[in-house]
Order: structure tokens, then C-alpha cells, then sequence
């Protein structure tokens, strides 16, 4: 169990199996946070609560936690971990950061997925069993495709995630399969956690440099490769209004959750009125 602040050092696969395929490779760095996170400072890389969950300087617990909530997941969650790249030289830009959720016995519960996009918007996508089942490695969670990421992917079809925490290693697929069901591109990011002192994250930093520019300029390079070799490229839509979605069967429990709030409030309600009267 992460219970203090960890790095997580890994590797980034990317494969896209048609209309032409492309594949590549790269080390990377993230920091791993428990909940409620302190600042880490530091003028190579650091970390501060306004780059992710809402966004404004708040701790994103509070922000994942609601969420959890709505989801009827929030009471069993001991723990929340935030996976996240670091702030580079001040500059910060994360394709995706996970919010590890455990219970009490240190297993994975749920994981809530933080994707943003070169156009500054940001989904995030909700995994977890509908029955609150324990995450492992043989699991694959589904959900469907409601963000703009890629200009060379449309916005449909359906992510297939799959999360392996083991001891202090990390395993992540997410692949996507388009409108038909064809599975389209493969994506994996697989590392190790050590703890976190100025003196590993300084080797971490010279070890990969500038990893988020790194970040930013491989997406911009091989959308540039992609594009000389015809792909055709598709007209970003609007985002969508609907900025928070889950895994398929989270939706009921969703609804579930409620409307047993519904009905507990209801319920208070007419407590209160027998009172008065």
C-alpha cells in the first residue's frame, strides 16, 4: 500500500492496429500521492493541487470522493492515491492520472481515470465492479468512448480497461475498439513504485528529462507521422456537458445511489414534519 508519497517509474506503450499501424515506446515518470496531498515542491518537478481534479488549488480528494459517492463507492475507499506526472520546469501536462482507490485491506476497489486533451478540456472515466468486487489483473472494465482525444479516432466506440496493483508494481491497459467492436489501439503503461526524496526525484528528472514536454511534443510528432501517411484526420466535436462517466453497470448503481439519498432525505423529511407535529 502507497502511505506515503511514492514515484512511480514506468514505461509508455502505444500501438495502433489500423487502418495503418504505428507503434512506440517511452520511459516516464509520475508522482504517487496519498490523499489529502501535500505540495511537493521543487524548481525540476513538482506538484500542485490546481493541475488536477477541479482544477482550483483544492485538494482533489474532496472532488474524487463526491464522485465515489455518487457511485455508491465512497464508504468502503480507505485510501486514495493520485498517479500523476509532475510539473517539469513549470510546465505541466498530463494525458491521463489515476486515482488508485483501496480499501481498508490495501485492494484495489475502483480507479477513477483523469484524461485531458491538447485543447485544455478534461473527462474523467469512472472504473469499478458494479457488485464492489476487488480490481485485479485478470479484470477488464468496460466503458464507452465519450471524450475527444485523438484527431485521428472518433468519439464513439469503447475503452477496455484492465489494472494489475501488485506489491510495489503497476500495470495499466486501456485499449480502444471503435463503433464496429474492432479493437483499434493498444495502450500500456507498466512500472514500479520507490519512495519519493529530492534525491530520487532528481535522478528520476535527468533520467527523463522534460517528460512532459517529452509528453506533449510525441503526441504532436506522431499525430505528424500519422497525417503523412494519409490517415484521415476528423473536425474536433463540442465536449460533451456530460464531463464524468463510468465503467458499464456503474450507471444503475449510480441511479441506485440516489435515490436511496432521495429516499433517506424523504425519509428525514417526514421524521421531521411527524416531529413538529
Amino acid at each position: 500500500m502507497v502511505t506515503k508519497p511514492q514515484i512511480y517509474t514506468a514505461t509508455v506503450m502505444h500501438k495502433r492496429l489500423f487502418p495503418k499501424k504505428n507503434a512506440f515506446s517511452y520511459g516516464v515518470y509520475y508522482l504517487a500521492l496519498p490523499l489529502p496531498a501535500a505540495p511537493v515542491p521543487g524548481w525540476l518537478a513538482s506538484f500542485h493541487a490546481r493541475d488536477v481534479g477541479r482544477r482550483d488549488g483544492s485538494d482533489p480528494e474532496g472532488w474524487v470522493r463526491d464522485i465515489l459517492n455518487d457511485h455508491g463507492l465512497n464508504e468502503q475507499t480507505a485510501e486514495i492515491v493520485l498517479v500523476t506526472m509532475p510539473r517539469v520546469l513549470g510546465y505541466v501536462f498530463n494525458p491521463v492520472s489515476f486515482y488508485l482507490c483501496l480499501d481498508g485491506a490495501a485492494t484495489l476497489r475502483a480507479v477513477l481515470c483523469e484524461v485531458h486533451n491538447t485543447f485544455g478540456e478534461q473527462h474523467s472515466y469512472l472504473c469499478a465492479h458494479p457488485d464492489q468486487a476487488p480490481i485485479t489483473g485478470d479484470n477488464w472494465l468496460e466503458a464507452e468512448k465519450l471524450f475527444h482525444v485523438s484527431p485521428f479516432l472518433e468519439r464513439s466506440g469503447r475503452y477496455r480497461f484492465r489494472f494489475d496493483l501488485t506489491g510495489d508494481t503497476l500495470d495499466i491497459r486501456i485499449d480502444y475498439h471503435d463503433a464496429e467492436g474492432k479493437r483499434q489501439l493498444v495502450t500500456a503503461l507498466n512500472g514500479r513504485f520507490s519512495p519519493l526524496t529530492q534525491s530520487t526525484l532528481s535522478r528520476a528528472f535527468w533520467r527523463h528529462p522534460l517528460v512532459t514536454l517529452k509528453a506533449i511534443g510525441l503526441i504532436h510528432w506522431q499525430a505528424l507521422r500519422l497525417f503523412l501517411r494519409g490517415i484521415r484526420v476528423r473536425s474536433k466535436p463540442p465536449q460533451q456537458a456530460q464531463k464524468i462517466s463510468a465503467s458499464h453497470g456503474l450507471e444503475a448503481t449510480a441511479a441506485g445511489a440516489a435515490a436511496d439519498k432521495s429516499g433517506r432525505e424523504g425519509k428525514h423529511t417526514g421524521e421531521d414534519k411527524r416531529i413538529a407535529s
